[in-house]
């Protein structure tokens, strides 16, 4: 099985989802999304995959998140900040076969496992 962690090494819940992940003898890929950025497709594909759409990938702790949700922003003016601003999405996000979680509490990465 294809197990890839959408991953911030700063953050504790991340490095915890990561960490349960190679507990159960899964060694993911790893991607550092605020290194690599975001593509509309892989946001799309994961907004669709966790069920929570493109607004319910928003890290409602960013300022910038909050003011897209609080202006009502369609998913484009989503798509488009979150690719600008890479920070703006929740992490971890765990994307398996058998579809994809966002990792709060890190033990939810397992329900893809």
């Amino acid at each position: 099985m294809t197990v890839v962690i959408f991953h911030n090494p700063k953050c504790g819940t991340s490095r915890n989802a990561l960490a349960l992940l190679r507990e159960q003898g899964v060694e993911p890929t790893v991607v550092e999304y605020l290194k690599t950025g975001w593509d509309r497709a892989t946001l799309e594909r994961l907004a669709t995959r966790t069920g929570v759409g493109l607004a319910g990938l928003l890290r409602k702790k960013e300022a910038d998140a909050e003011a897209l949700l609080d202006a009502g922003a369609d998913d484009d003016a989503i798509l488009a900040a979150a690719i600008a601003q890479p920070i703006l999405i929740e992490r971890p996000i765990v994307e398996t076969d058998k579809g994809a979680v966002i990792g709060r509490p890190p033990q939810r990465v397992l329900e893809v496992l």
